[in-house]
């Protein structure tokens, strides 16, 4: 059974890297890096900001730190644990994928979707009740986790794996988050 999934996960792994062409590979270059999303992150503060206030800004900020220190280390543990080879290092598969980018880390499971699911998935519901369109912010971790694919670094498995994880973790500790504000933090919002 887990071979077959693994043997379509591959398979599918080769669909969708094949679809990728030289002309995008600048563009999903610059999606997977991190420091490229900066102006997300500082629109995102505004917005929390402009609702929340300085205090309560800080406070949830102190809760992503913490959310994004765990998903990553816990992606650590899971690839050091598990040992997957990156596609790009993959000797059944490497001669006939594109690879855009190497990475020497195993795969198993992708940090950029646990990381990204899980803050996008603290803040959705944090602030889901005061934006109509707030669950827009869940395109940022497809695109982001996507790119892993596109350029030869993760298998669709990796991805959804992390994404599963990071959603977890960012929901609990969205109730975490929720019961440390009414006992120390109550919230005011601003109109």
């Amino acid at each position: 059974m887990l071979e077959k999934l693994l043997s379509l996960d591959t398979e599918l792994f080769v669909f969708l890297n094949s679809l990728g062409s030289e002309n995008y590979d600048g563009l999903w270059s610059f999606i997977t890096k991190q420091s490229n999303w900066i102006p997300l992150f500082l629109l995102l503060l505004y917005v929390i900001f402009k609702k929340l206030g300085a205090k309560q800004t800080l406070y949830l900020l102190l809760f992503v730190a913490v959310l994004v220190t765990f998903t990553d280390q816990m992606t650590n543990v899971f690839k050091n644990g598990f040992q997957r080879l990156r596609p790009c290092n993959n000797p059944e598969i490497k001669s006939f994928i594109r690879i855009v980018q190497f990475r020497g880390s195993f795969s198993f499971f992708s940090g950029h979707a646990s990381n990204s699911m899980a803050v996008a998935t603290l803040l959705y519901f944090t602030l889901r009740q005061y934006f109509k369109y707030f669950w827009l912010l869940f395109l940022w971790p497809f695109i982001f986790a996507y790119s892993r694919i596109y350029l030869g670094l993760h298998y669709p498995l990796d991805i959804l794996s992390g994404y599963l994880f990071g959603f977890t973790s960012g929901f609990l500790m969205y109730k975490v988050y929720k019961m440390a504000q009414q006992k120390y933090f109550p919230l005011r919002i601003r109109d």
